[in-house]
């Protein structure tokens, strides 16, 4: 996996400022940063309390084919969990044992949702409700930082 996201790394476009000031770089145009969820995303929702669910648990059809066709599109996916480094092993294992398709994994999500997320970057979120799809373009009212 590690090579996979080296590569895309490389293909990263410097990016510069208003004053001419290098920044950090930006991915190709149409190329997106996955951030993907496990629990209850891609498959049940198993609590860091019970991890001997964990490696048992089945994977949603429908997450298992999006996730895979975007990576094949050349779309950056990471898993975002709140499961901890003691379950990183597991994880893995079970990922690929589900055959997910991906490029990294950052654990340690903080748990409890209610995610507002503040970025200099464009961020987009899609809240999961029980069905992965292609995603549709539609405009909806935003919570924005007052300018």
């Amino acid at each position: 996996m590690s090579n996979s996201i080296n590569q895309k790394n490389q293909n990263l476009e410097a990016a510069y400022n208003q004053k001419g000031e290098k920044i950090s770089p930006l991915l190709p145009e149409g190329v997106k940063n996955f951030l993907i969820d496990i629990d209850g995303t891609i498959c049940e929702d198993i609590p860091n309390e019970e991890p001997e669910r964990m490696l048992s648990v089945l994977p949603y059809p429908d997450a298992l084919k999006i996730i895979n066709k975007w990576y094949e599109e050349g779309h950056i996916i990471t898993f975002f969990t709140s499961r901890t480094e003691e379950h990183r092993e597991i994880t893995e294992k079970w990922l690929h044992k589900n055959s997910f398709k991906y490029h990294n994994m950052i654990m340690n999500k903080p748990r409890g949702g209610n995610y507002h997320w503040v970025d200099n970057n464009i961020v987009k979120a899609t809240r999961f409700k029980g069905k992965f799809t292609d995603l549709v373009v539609r405009n909806h009212e935003i919570e924005v930082l007052k300018p």
